[in-house]
């Protein structure tokens, strides 16, 4: 699951409340990046940092809420992508350190 925010700060306040509360078993920060996009009729860019949780789609919808109520955006980009292969020692791992909803 990803989402990105405007500062390095916000994004370990999301990184660190997620796997606190279990909702992923961690959450690997990268940036700054720079992102190009359209917002409200206008080309914008700016640095955001990216937040990647690792967890399982049982926690899906308790991590949406939790990264909807905190993230300082009006409206978050919160995607999900779909392991299709893994380890399954890393897996299992997540799968044990994330307790779904």
């Amino acid at each position: 699951m990803l989402t990105t925010v405007d500062s390095a700060e916000a994004a370990a306040a999301l990184a660190r409340g997620a796997v606190e509360a279990r909702l992923a078993a961690c959450a690997q920060i990268s940036g700054p990046v720079t992102s190009v996009y359209r917002w409200k009729g206008a080309l914008e860019t700016s640095q955001e940092w990216q937040v990647l949780f690792k967890t399982t789609s049982g926690a899906y919808p308790a991590l949406e809420a939790r990264l909807i109520a905190d993230h300082p955006y009006d409206t978050p980009e919160i995607i999900a992508t779909q392991v299709v292969h893994g380890s399954g020692d890393y897996l299992a791992w997540v799968a044990a350190e994330v307790v779904a909803g």
